[in-house]
């Protein structure tokens, strides 16, 4: 990956000087001001001043010439997150626009959600809809996801790994239905290195080998390709257009390519003033060239749905070798790689803070997230629905009066009539694509004529939902059994709710009052209490959930209380305190209870018991257990720095240890090692290799090369105990060119 270079808060106030007035500029470095100081004193993983992230994702924003709340909000977008600062404050200071913004990109609060993929999806699903109110707020996000994947490396290996996973799935999809290309192809490469760096630094080896041949043969081939452009009489722009890291790895994975048969690895690119001229360039390439039979593609004609414009056509070049030639306008180049913030207004020169056209009419994805939200009450649904449609490849269909229609790749002509409206989906019959008669279940292809039949007196079928593929069409079959059933399930959803009380020795009467059936209402996103109950009774929610969400306030402080009583019993009940960690030892003598990642304390069960992720302890090594507030007691190994650097610490110190210190129990505990080694050909394969014959199981791994040629490589591994990691250590050290290797804190 290319070096990142940062900005400060001076060139985006630079950048952002060449198209606002200078009362926008003081607001911009107002907002700079107000999160400096609110930051104050915090710090990122990499060491460097927590104001630094912001001032980065607001420089994004100013190089996408994106309006003063806009730049603002990427200013102050983790001030609510991560300082004291709340919404009203943003509202009162910076005003409701910006508060939105930044409200929409503001996490939930974690504590309220059973696991980790519930808080993710609810997350996701606050971010989308509040994208389809005011589309800035996902220019907010990308901007700060794109930082973040460029500061990745100062992570865990699994956090990276997370972080890349969802940026892949989520963030890099979404700027590209947004046509931000210059966005998402950043996204994809740098999610990529992280989640298969084996295949990205071959591809990267692969590029390197050949660039100059590959430069020489484009170069001659713009001097060719010049030579007939300048007949036309036309002015134009032509360079080459370098390939992205991962379109390659698609590209051989998906159409199962070796890396040289891929043929636009070689690609020109031409940008002219007008679509009459995109044309005339397109005859002369093929007056010059053969083009490759089934390689054009006219996406002037029918763009792509994020509103993506150029001719693509691949000839076969100099020396018998394809080569790819796009060709657009400066129009249609600013839209693909600014996608809609080329439609914002300083794009135009308008001053006024109002684009002269809305991006929200432009984009079919912000009608489908609304449609999803209102027919999709699960987060996990939502999300689910989100990717399989809004994100996957699309299916281009007309009507026979010429209009087109776009839908996930798969879709039927139940989809298309629903597609057009609820009673042409309902009343549908049959259909004719390209004039000949097919069952609603025909799967669409590119360039379908489709013509919907329907009868008056035509209903819905129960099989129609496992045959559309949409959840539009899904949602709108559904919604027509459930009116015919509503009264009956509402009243069968609100007896299954009452009995999940009663098996819990809970009161109905208590727990369904008023007010904690607003709350759960509006964290299920339901409007009224019978379509909460109905959708109990149809299926679509669980009553276990529900009962779940409405005494998710008692559990917790029973559970809290509990905690509390058992951390004060274990202080006070003589336990012997281990005074100094680096002191401490593993004396498993008094120890009497069991507990889980088999570790022993005296005289305490039910106790909650974690393994500190800061510096992941094993069997073997010298440990010591921190009483932590609320969340019992954190086995930290006795030389961890955040025990031995903490002075207030000592109190609540206690002694523990391993209950099978040096034996196979069958269980293992994650590690951390660092490799260190002169860079080669196949390191990092080598090191791959050898882990695999050493541990059951490889949780990460990830490698870098720094300006001396040195690689640093990180993993985490799977052991039982201290000794088994030692012996790893010692056997990865036999690998040639490797000279260090060492446990690794987080």
């Amino acid at each position: 990956m290319s070096k990142y270079k940062e900005m400060t808060h001076e060139q985006v106030l630079a950048a952002c000087k060449k198209y606002m007035s200078a009362e926008q500029i003081a607001f911009v470095e107002k907002a700079y001001d107000f999160a400096k100081e609110a930051h104050q004193g915090q710090k990122r993983a990499s060491g460097q001043p927590y104001i630094v992230h912001p001032t980065q994702v607001a420089g994004t924003l100013a190089k996408l010439s994106l309006d003063p709340d806009t730049i603002a909000a990427g200013f102050l977008h983790d001030t609510v997150e991560d300082t004291p600062v709340t919404n009203a404050d943003i509202k009162a200071n910076f005003g409701k626009d910006v508060a939105f913004m930044v409200d929409g990109v503001t996490k939930l609060n974690k504590y309220e959600y059973k696991s980790h993929q519930e808080f993710l999806a609810e997350n996701h699903r606050k971010m989308l809809i509040a994208m389809a109110k005011d589309i800035r707020v996902i220019m907010v996000k990308l901007a700060d996801r794109l930082h973040n994947m460029h500061t990745l490396e100062h992570l865990r290996p699994d956090k990276q790994r997370r972080i890349a996973s969802e940026t892949m799935d989520i963030y890099a999809p979404l700027a590209d239905r947004l046509g931000i290309g210059t966005i998402k192809w950043e996204l994809e490469d740098m999610s990529f290195h992280y989640l298969n760096p084996e295949s990205y630094y071959k591809i990267v080896n692969l590029m390197n080998s050949k660039r100059s041949e590959r430069e020489g043969y484009i170069q001659d081939a713009i001097k060719t390709l010049k030579a007939s452009l300048d007949s036309l009489g036309i002015k134009y722009e032509i360079y080459g257009r370098p390939k992205h890291i991962y379109s390659i790895y698609k590209k051989m994975v998906n159409k199962h390519k070796d890396f040289n048969d891929i043929y636009d690895l070689l690609a020109v690119r031409v940008i002219v003033k007008s679509v009459k001229d995109c044309y005339a360039v397109l005859g002369a390439v093929h007056t010059k060239w053969k083009p490759m039979p089934g390689r054009f593609k006219d996406y002037i004609a029918v763009p792509k749905v994020n509103g993506y414009q150029s001719l693509h056509t691949t000839i076969i070049g100099p020396g018998g070798r394809p080569l790819e030639i796009q060709i657009r306008t400066e129009q249609m180049h600013e839209i693909a790689e600014y996608g809609v913030a080329a439609h914002w207004a300083y794009k135009r020169g308008n001053t006024t803070g109002v684009a002269q056209t809305s991006s929200n009419e432009k984009l079919d994805m912000v009608r489908e997230i609304l449609e999803l939200k209102d027919e999709t009450q699960d987060a996990g649904e939502f999300m689910k629905n989100v990717k399989s449609e809004i994100f996957s490849d699309r299916v281009y269909v007309f009507t026979p009066k010429g209009e087109v229609y776009e839908l996930p790749k798969g879709s039927v002509t139940l989809d298309f009539a629903y597609e057009i409206h609820t009673q042409v989906g309902g009343h549908a019959v049959g259909a004719k694509v390209n004039g000949k008669l097919v069952p609603l279940d025909y799967k669409l292809k590119n360039g379908d004529v489709i013509d919907i039949m329907t009868q008056s007196n035509a209903k819905p079928s129960r099989d129609w939902v496992d045959m559309v593929k949409t959840s539009r069409a899904r949602n709108k079959i559904r919604r027509y059994f459930r009116n015919l059933d509503r009264e009956n399930s509402i009243e069968q959803g609100e007896q299954m709710i009452n009995d999940k009380l009663r098996q819990q020795d809970l009161s109905p009467k208590e727990f369904l009052d008023k007010d904690h059936l607003e709350q759960i209402l509006e964290q299920l996103n339901y409007h009224t209490t019978d379509e909460m109950y109905a959708a109990v009774g149809f299926g679509d929610l669980s009553a276990t959930s529900v009962v779940n969400r409405l005494t998710a306030d008692l559990r917790r402080a029973d559970e809290l209380k509990k905690q509390q009583q058992l951390e004060e019993e274990i202080l006070n009940s003589g336990q012997k305190s281990a005074s100094k960690p680096q002191d401490h030892k593993n004396s498993a003598a008094t120890m009497k209870i069991k507990h889980k990642n088999g570790v022993m304390i005296q005289g305490i069960s039910d106790l909650m018991l974690h393994l500190a992720k800061c510096c992941n302890p094993v069997p073997g090594d010298a440990i010591v257990g921190y009483v932590t507030k609320g969340r019992g007691v954190t086995i930290h190994r006795s030389d961890c720095r955040n025990i031995t650097a903490n002075d207030g610490s000592q109190g609540r110190l206690i002694e523990v240890a391993w209950e099978n210190v040096g034996e196979n129990s069958g269980q293992n505990f994650n590690a951390n090692i660092e490799v260190f080694g002169y860079n080669r050909s196949r390191l990092l394969s080598d090191v791959l290799t050898k882990l695999n014959s050493l541990t059951p199981n490889i949780n990460n791994l990830s490698g870098k090369v720094n300006e001396e040629n040195i690689a640093h490589i990180y993993a985490t591994v799977a052991v039982n105990n201290s000794s088994q990691l030692d012996s790893i250590l010692t056997k990865l050290r036999d690998i040639p060119d490797v000279y260090e290797t060492r446990r690794a804190d987080n």
